[in-house]
């Protein structure tokens, strides 16, 4: 605390020496004191409120403090100005990333409406294809079944041919049997019968011969 009461006390009279300094060089002879080179300089209108920790000071005059006046004033206004422009590089900035997300995000939704088409019309394919493929399948399956009927067909109609031609052979056979059989036993009468030994068995086969035989079938 003393520390700072000593720092204040050397500044007031450093104030003092810079005004008296400033507003009256002849006023005394004495010179004022150095500055601190170790601290900035703050120049300040010493006609009103000073501010004795912002530096060393130096007093302005009327047309300094209004030259500072300006200044500063020039300098708020380039603040402003600067401020504005931020603002509106900011709001142009604001503007424009809002304007690449709204492009972004109207580019996703193109590509999926697109991958959607796609996806749509693949699945329109496929399902098309599938199509054609079970018409094409049910149309073969239909062509087996009917080529399938077809040759059981005519394998039944071969098979009753084949059953008709054997029935027509066997009765043919048994046909030629009987009249070479009954061939034989007139032929066995007409050579043997005259023989003694012969003649009963002959006159059998005659009777046999003579006796009204039952007609068979006629053959197909």
């Amino acid at each position: 605390m003393n520390k700072n009461k000593k720092l204040a006390a050397v500044l007031l009279v450093v104030l003092a020496a810079g005004c008296s300094a400033r507003i009256d060089p002849a006023a005394s002879e004495a010179p004022a004191p150095p500055l601190d080179p170790k601290r900035k300089i703050s120049e300040q209108d010493c006609g009103g409120p000073v501010d004795i920790v912002a530096g060393n000071l130096l007093c302005m005059g009327p047309e300094d403090a209004e030259r500072e006046r300006k200044r500063r004033a020039e300098e708020e206004r380039q603040r402003k100005l600067e401020a504005e422009r931020r603002a509106k590089a900011e709001a142009e900035a604001r503007a424009a990333k809002a304007r690449a997300d709204a492009e972004e995000r109207a580019r996703l939704e193109r590509e999926r409406l697109e991958r959607l088409a796609r996806e749509e019309a693949a699945r329109k394919a496929r399902e098309a294809e599938e199509a054609r493929l079970a018409a094409e399948r049910a149309a073969r399956e239909e062509r087996e079944r009917r080529e399938r009927e077809a040759a059981e067909a005519l394998a039944r109609e071969r098979a009753a041919q084949e059953a008709r031609e054997a029935a027509e052979r066997e009765c043919q056979r048994l046909q030629q049997e009987r009249n070479e059989a009954r061939a034989m036993l007139e032929n066995f009468v007409g050579t043997y019968g005259k023989l003694d030994e012969f003649k009963e068995i002959s006159g059998q086969i005659s009777a046999f011969l003579n006796k009204p035989q039952r007609k068979p079938k006629p053959c197909p």
